[in-house]
């Protein structure tokens, strides 16, 4: 699958799981009589008053096709009534919705997972990634897996031979480290067959592709230099290999420089999916700016970071897309006055601050959004990497 159909599909899914995270809308037509199609009890109105489900029930392909795009542009009054707020009066939106004015407006969890999945669709269309991507990154995760698997039973391996030898040293009991062994020694013969079994495989889909992606390559861009593509990165770590001293992390590292675009992909990819993980590791930051106020629950820093987020998306979409229609001047003004504007006119209006209270804490914000990315990058290369 390419890249931009993953993203089409996952900007859909991301769409309907945000339309199921709000409430769902009122259905067509009035008043209905009958028994619920769910569970059986007399309806007494639009909708079921023991399940929920809705009376009016739907058997036709064109209101299929309406729920996809219900689920795509979820936003109907609602979102004409958020978005321009979460643009220009992000603090008075944040505000109504945590005092309980909730009917009106998106919800923050489901207007971020809106913009999340919006801004990987975004991002996955104006990167341009390489032809057979998918298919190359297949191939290379397959052997890759493979490759760590294998590092990890021999480690394993390592460390049970070295218990061994310290049990006898001491005079221990040797059963429990013999079984050890045993079953590491096994494991890492398990993998060796599996290895010896599809290695040909694995080499023969490599080399189909390898050849594919070659002729796409001469055809389209004859005569280009193909170091030119490496990333920076990369040829510095395959001229000056890291040594950390861990084998895993090492062989983890010269992976990833030998197959840059697979390991930009998969960063890409691990970094949406776990981008929930944002709001847990801002959190902590937020209520110690305001933990001396009283009545500022954790949930109104909730609210105001779900949001705050749902904005940085979109400016990254907005930042995107000037990008492609080569408005490249704009840019650099929108990135970099854009976040604090936003950040200080949300903290105003949401936590009812004076101009030093608001002034201070979006300087504070800004170091806080700068340490919570840092760790959010080295949680995802984590993931992507270990």
């Amino acid at each position: 699958m390419s890249t931009e159909t993953e993203a089409a599909g996952a900007l859909i899914e991301a769409s309907l799981v945000a339309n199921e995270v709000e409430t769902t809308r009122l259905a067509a037509g009035s008043h209905e009589h009958g028994a619920c199609r769910n569970c059986g009890a007399p309806l007494q109105g639009r909708f079921c008053h023991v399940c929920g489900q809705a009376a009016h029930i739907h058997r036709s392909l064109l209101h299929l096709g309406e729920e996809l795009l219900h689920g795509l542009f979820h936003f109907d009054a609602k979102g004409w009534r958020t978005l321009p707020l979460l643009i220009a009066r992000p603090g008075l939106l944040t505000r109504r919705y945590v005092d309980g004015q909730r009917a009106r407006y998106v919800s923050p969890l489901a207007l971020f997972l809106f913009m999340v999945f919006l801004m990987f669709f975004a991002a996955s269309l104006t990167s341009a990634p390489p032809d057979l991507l998918g298919a190359s990154g297949q191939v290379a995760e397959v052997r890759v897996d493979l490759e760590r698997d294998m590092a990890k039973a021999r480690t394993a391996v390592a460390k049970a031979e070295l218990a061994l030898e310290r049990a006898r040293s001491r005079n221990a009991d040797l059963a429990e480290a013999q079984e050890t062994l045993a079953d590491a020694r096994e494991e890492l013969s398990s993998l060796e067959l599996a290895a010896r079994a599809v290695t040909p495989a694995i080499d023969a889909a490599a080399s189909a592709v390898a050849a594919a992606a070659s002729s796409s390559a001469s055809a389209t861009a004859a005569g280009t230099d193909a170091a030119a593509s490496v990333p920076p990165w990369a040829a510095a770590l395959r001229e000056r290999p890291l040594r950390t001293g861990h084998p895993s992390l090492d062989a983890a590292v010269r992976r990833a420089a030998d197959n840059p675009e697979l390991t930009v992909y998969k960063l890409k990819n691990t970094a949406y999916k776990y981008s929930f993980m944002l709001v847990p590791i801002s959190l902590p930051f937020l209520w110690l700016m305001f933990f001396w106020r009283r009545g500022i629950a954790m949930y109104d820093h909730a609210v105001f970071v779900l949001y705050s987020l749902s904005f940085m998306s979109l400016l990254f979409v907005a930042v995107m897309s000037l990008g492609a229609l080569h408005a490249s001047s704009v840019i650099p003004w929108l990135a970099s006055i854009a976040p604090p504007v936003h950040m200080a006119a949300q903290l105003r209006e949401t936590y009812r601050l004076g101009l030093w209270s608001t002034a201070w804490r979006t300087v504070m914000l800004m170091l806080v959004s700068a340490i919570v990315f840092l760790l959010f990058l080295l949680l995802i290369v984590y993931l992507t990497m270990g």
